[in-house]
């Protein structure tokens, strides 16, 4: 579609060309010692539920991973092995999300009209959303799936109450994002130029006041970050194997 085009008002339909950045670079620091990227779940590595449905739809052209390098050659085998054809590159991740995603961007095939960035540790993401998500991005430019939130949510200082936030307006997001490529390429530069912290690749958007669209995600495209995370993963796993 194009940067200039998107923010100017210029309507383009873009190509059907859509690149995924599938970021497992982290640490895993509150994994208590266990490598989430290859820990197993339902005796699969977790990495590897996260790339299948990438792998199997249509709408997605190829699959850059970026992890740390240790485990660089580990992951390559296990693409191979598992015939994940449209793995095209494994990139070394650096030291912020960020800078994970940006060494991403850089080996997408320049054709990529659309850019996915999707969590490594999220081994349940469906064809469903998965598709909206891409079908929203190609119309709109910008898109992610996300869930009410439940829990009442308090904005704290200094251990205080400061508000209670409405609920009803309160949206989680989850991955893949989804952007026109130009876009998000723009977006990042400028927040890494800025120096700006981002929770989430839908903030460097955000901040050049560009809208996000939202689709319907899923309660179970749960991230993997805790032990506790784990189990909740083999109870979704094992309901979904109808065990």
């Amino acid at each position: 579609m194009g940067l200039f085009n998107m923010l100017f008002g210029k309507q383009k339909q873009p190509q059907a060309f859509c690149s995924v950045i599938v970021v497992a670079a982290g640490r895993a620091t509150r994994m208590e010692g266990v490598d989430k990227v290859l820990c197993p779940l339902g005796g699969t590595p977790l990495l590897l539920h996260a790339l299948a449905p990438l792998q199997a739809s249509e709408l997605v052209d190829e699959i850059v991973i970026v992890t740390r390098e240790d485990l660089m050659v580990t992951v390559g085998a296990l693409c191979s092995q598992q015939g994940f054809s449209k793995v095209r590159r494994l990139v070394k991740g650096g030291e912020e999300r960020m800078d994970s995603v940006q060494a991403g961007l850089q080996e997408t095939d320049p054709a990529a009209t659309l850019i996915a960035i999707h969590d490594g540790a999220r081994p349940f993401l469906t064809q469903e959303v998965l598709e909206e998500t891409i079908q929203a991005a190609a119309q709109r430019g910008a898109a992610a799936p996300a869930i009410p939130v439940k829990d009442t949510i308090k904005r704290v200082q200094d251990g205080v109450v400061v508000e209670t936030l409405e609920r009803e307006s309160l949206m989680a997001v989850q991955t893949p994002q989804i952007f026109d490529a130009d876009l998000i390429k723009g977006a990042l530069a400028k927040a890494q130029q800025d120096q700006v912290a981002l929770t989430d690749d839908c903030g460097a958007v955000e901040r050049l006041g560009f809208p996000v669209y939202l689709t319907k995600g899923q309660e179970e495209n749960i991230k993997i970050t805790t032990p506790a995370d784990l189990l909740r993963g083999e109870l979704i796993l094992a309901e979904r194997r109808g065990l």
